[in-house]
């Protein structure tokens, strides 16, 4: 008759909210620690590898979502790059589980995603060609091919974690 909805302080509300602040704990930490090459017009930014994780559960968006605009905040360009990386990141991550979500094949879903997010650095480019009139389709294309090399190596790490870890729980 009344559907059951979690106490916050349930014990699987305490475990969704855990999950979250450690992904996103994690994406801000390693994003800055490589802080030289997180941010720039080359960049490799190895946290992006949590992006795929968003594809294995929706409470990971937020947890990327979170991490980016956190990280984006030690960016030079964070006035910026906080509210466009940030808005940026839900949405691609949104697309991603849509694209993905009748493919039953990881390696494909892991392939498309970081595609996706490759061609997403527009907004990156398009920052930095506004803040210090660099060349947008030259920006786009370092800071995508940065990007997809991050997410590919991402994706490796990510696809053998999955083998053994739940991400769906």
């Amino acid at each position: 008759m009344y559907k059951s909805v979690s106490h916050p302080s349930s014990p699987s509300m305490i475990s969704e909210l855990s999950k979250i602040s450690l992904i996103c704990a994690l994406y801000v930490i390693i994003t800055v620690w490589l802080a030289p090459i997180s941010f720039a017009a080359i960049q490799f930014r190895f946290s992006e590898m949590f992006n795929f994780l968003a594809l294995y559960h929706k409470r990971y968006v937020i947890a990327v979502t979170f991490g980016v605009i956190i990280a984006n905040f030690m960016s030079p360009t964070w006035f910026l790059d906080v509210p466009i990386g940030g808005v940026s990141t839900f949405l691609v991550l949104i697309l991603c589980r849509y694209v993905t979500k009748r493919l039953e094949n990881d390696i494909i879903k892991i392939c498309i995603t970081a595609v996706i997010f490759a061609i997403s650095m527009f907004t990156v480019a398009a920052q930095l060609t506004i803040l210090f009139d660099l060349p947008f389709f030259y920006t786009w294309l370092t800071v995508g091919v940065g990007e997809l090399l991050s997410m590919t190596i991402g994706g490796v790490i990510i696809y053998w974690l999955a083998k053994k870890i739940d991400f769906t729980k």
